[in-house]
């Protein structure tokens, strides 16, 4: 799913939790790709763990990073 700014957004699972709040996460897909916490959730202290599902917005830039945007 695209948004305005031509971001795609795209649902996993996490698999490693890094150090500074990155983490890497499974796509659907099976790429494996390095993610940090979007500014909204650091705000509101939500709490991600290995395992989690969780939805990455990526740019069509940089197919290997991504912002978690939301906890499902």
């Amino acid at each position: 799913m695209r948004d305005q700014k031509g971001n795609v957004e795209i649902d996993g699972k996490v698999t490693q939790a890094l150090p500074n709040t990155m983490f890497r996460v499974e796509l659907g897909d099976g790429r494996i790709v390095l993610t940090t916490l979007s500014g909204r959730m650091r705000k509101n202290f939500i709490r991600i763990f290995p395992g989690d599902r969780v939805r990455v917005e990526m740019t069509p830039y940089d197919e290997e990073r991504g912002r978690i945007i939301f906890k499902l």
